[in-house]
């Protein structure tokens, strides 16, 4: 589970990360990775699953699987990045490894983006 700490409940802050932050497509979902403005010892995690996906109870399992798949990847992360994970609508068709596999190249094809 992804811890309350890392969690990103600030909407100013999802829009400045989507806006400013580095991209990554995958084919279920999209990745948005940024530094923050102010130095920090966590990341901050959010995620956008909207209706396109599916009624709630498959929104909200979509978002458990993207939770538990951050949680795995938060020590690759690094401390002080923002990122949001926003689901497409194919995302509801995919079980949880193949989420996971798409969570990982989406952050580690955003991180190189960003430090380019």
């Amino acid at each position: 589970m992804l811890p309350p700490a890392y969690r990103m409940r600030d909407g100013e802050a999802f829009r400045t990360t989507m806006r400013r932050g580095a991209k990554a497509v995958q084919a279920d979902l999209v990745v948005h990775l940024s530094v923050a403005a102010s130095p920090t010892d966590c990341s901050s995690v959010g995620f956008v699953v909207s209706k396109a996906v599916g009624n709630a109870v498959v929104r909200n399992r979509v978002k458990r699987q993207l939770r538990h798949s951050v949680a795995k990847e938060l020590p690759h992360i690094g401390t002080g990045h923002k990122l949001v994970i926003r689901a497409l609508s194919t995302a509801s068709a995919k079980d949880s490894h193949q989420i996971h596999a798409e969570v990982s190249a989406g952050i580690n094809a955003a991180k190189e983006k960003l430090h380019r």
